[in-house]
């Protein structure tokens, strides 16, 4: 008999759009996810949306944390930009602090930060970065737990610094051997058929390990599971995934209690 865990929190990435622009349903998504991570402004996001998605999810239940990033809304944040550890761990800061401001505005609380994008990617590997990350979190609210991607130097960041980390895996995401995320460039980095991400999220799950590109199982905790709200197919592919763990016995909550 497969050993799933007894719960499990399902997390997305919300309120990316920017003044009139909109990207991905919100709203549909926080009728399926556990836990939020809002842009704070530099990917995406403005006051507005962001007060928007932080009360919508107060009145769901579900968690919410700042995605914070580098300063690029021309490029979604998809781009590494030359900054210095120093600069980029007062540009989490800042991101950090306006998302605290505005949850407590909404009513509600921040209960963890997650990197986006280039500066995740980066972070992954880049220890100095993902120090920086981490240094700022613990700076403005060591209470604050790290969403750091599994087997990267950001989940050894979070624990240098004494944050309480939670292991990501990504539902819709190939992984290299060397248990990185398989560059969005490269052809099946992003994975789009709803039963094929299914069947290696249940597998990752029960190997508590991540599943590479040629199947290897690299172990590793596992306390979130990231679906992408970017993606056309975000709302499906949650409402799948949801539906399967729970017909698995797998409880969804988040991973820090609201």
């Amino acid at each position: 008999m497969t050993a799933y865990p007894a719960s499990i929190d399902l997390n997305a990435d919300l309120g990316e759009g920017f003044g009139p622009w909109r990207m991905g349903d919100d709203a549909a998504l926080l009728g399926l996810v556990t836990s939020a991570n809002v842009a704070c402004g530099f990917h995406a996001g403005d006051p507005d949306i962001m007060t928007r998605v932080l009360m919508q999810a107060r009145e769901a239940g579900v968690a919410v944390g700042a995605h914070v990033a580098f300063p690029d809304l021309a490029g979604f944040g998809r781009r590494i930009l030359p900054m210095s550890a120093a600069e980029i761990a007062r540009a989490v800061a800042y991101q950090i602090g306006a998302a605290q401001a505005l949850a407590t505005f909404a009513g509600h609380r921040l209960s963890h930060v997650k990197a986006h994008g280039a500066l995740a990617n980066l972070a992954e590997h880049d220890a100095a970065v993902a120090d920086a990350i981490a240094e700022a979190t613990r700076a403005v609210d060591p209470s604050l737990t790290l969403l750091a991607i599994a087997r990267s130097e950001q989940t050894r960041a979070g624990e240098r610094a004494g944050l309480r980390v939670a292991h990501e895996i990504f539902a819709d995401r190939a992984y290299a051997n060397d248990g990185r995320l398989r560059a969005r460039a490269l052809p099946g980095a992003v994975i789009h058929d709803v039963d094929a991400v299914i069947a290696r999220v249940r597998q990752m799950l029960a190997a508590q390990a991540l599943v590479t590109i040629d199947g290897e199982l690299l172990p590793t905790p596992i306390d979130s599971i990231c679906v992408h709200g970017d993606t056309p197919q975000a709302v499906a592919l949650a409402q799948a995934l949801r539906q399967a763990l729970e017909k698995d016995g797998v409880a969804l909550r988040p991973f820090v209690a609201n």
